[in-house]
């Protein structure tokens, strides 16, 4: 029996689906208010059952008869105002299903958790797994938050559990929800005219899903794989979404003023509103990093090609209406 953490989820439904392709018999946890994807309806072999990762309690059940453990639960935030909740779910929630993992003598975890986890690479080079992650101030809050979470899972791996982590860079595929990775293809759609002048790391959540399955089924323990199919800079990524979507590419780069001005007026305007603000800091400023992601390690763990990027780019676009 499998048990798939956040199986809702943009990468847990991937996840479960590809699993339940393989004949896999599965467990989906998820909490009481969870919508199941459409990907899910009407699945054999998949069992869904309520359940948060802050209670332990309700997590018992869960992990009856169970011996392995995808842990794709978690919660994602730019906004500092919700880092309380990310410390709780990423950190405490993942410390939760570590001793069950423990005390249920599962045979194997994989977490995920992000690129966000990792450390700076120096100066020319790619980000690999060995760039560890040290505060220095600057991190926002998810980016603490993960590497809390890989702490508990160190801890579990310490104390006897297998365990492996991966990373993903930015998640993007054609069922992406509309509080995912598809804010950046709207971005787009509604006319964007300039674009941030750093990178961002790509990969397609098929291929993630892929990846942690074959980590799963191989004797692998106590290693970390960073999950990037391709770097692309901002100017190229939004010049493809505009050329599929028929629109105008942003011409113009941004300046670091404009995007503090921009992140300003979104503060007011959450004010006003009282809703979330649509453009924080921290996504302000990870617009201007030029960081890129090494992907062969994973590479030569699963020997497999990476789906293209360009591709993805064009199923999503052709769902956005």
């Amino acid at each position: 029996m499998i048990l798939v953490t956040g199986a809702t989820g943009f990468v847990g439904s991937e996840l479960v689906r590809q699993l339940l392709a393989l004949g896999k018999t599965v467990r989906a946890l998820k909490r009481e208010n969870s919508v199941i994807p459409n990907i899910l309806q009407s699945q054999s072999n998949l069992t869904w059952i309520t359940g948060d990762v802050l209670d332990y309690f309700s997590l018992e059940e869960a992990f009856e008869n169970v011996e392995y453990v995808y842990h794709c639960a978690a919660f994602i935030s730019f906004n500092a105002s919700d880092k309380k909740k990310m410390m709780q779910v990423n950190n405490e929630g993942t410390s939760h299903i570590v001793n069950l993992c423990l005390s249920h003598k599962i045979k194997k975890l994989i977490h995920v958790s992000s690129v966000a986890a990792l450390g700076d690479a120096k100066a020319g080079f790619e980000v690999t797994e060995k760039d560890h992650w040290e505060y220095n101030g600057t991190q926002n809050a998810y980016s603490i938050s993960k590497y809390a979470s890989e702490m508990e899972v160190f801890r579990g791996i310490a104390e006897g559990l297998a365990a492996v982590i991966v990373n993903p860079s930015v998640i993007i595929g054609e069922n992406v929800g509309e509080q995912g990775s598809r804010s950046l293809f709207r971005l787009v759609k509604k006319g964007l005219t300039h674009y941030p002048t750093g990178t961002i790391g790509l990969v397609d959540v098929e291929d993630v899903a892929k990846c942690m399955i074959t980590l799963m089924e191989k004797g692998i323990s106590d290693q970390r794989y960073i999950i990037n199919a391709e770097n692309w800079t901002y100017q190229d990524f939004f010049t493809e979404i505009a050329k599929q979507l028929k629109l105008n590419p942003p011409a113009k780069p941004l300046k670091k003023w404009m995007a503090n001005l921009a992140v300003f007026g979104s503060s007011i305007i959450s004010f006003v509103t009282s809703k979330p603000a649509q453009l924080t800091a921290d996504t302000a400023r990870s617009a201007f990093n030029n960081q890129r992601f090494s992907n062969s390690k994973i590479k030569n763990a699963v020997g497999m090609d990476f789906k293209s990027i360009q591709q993805t780019i064009t199923e999503v676009c052709s769902r956005i209406s």
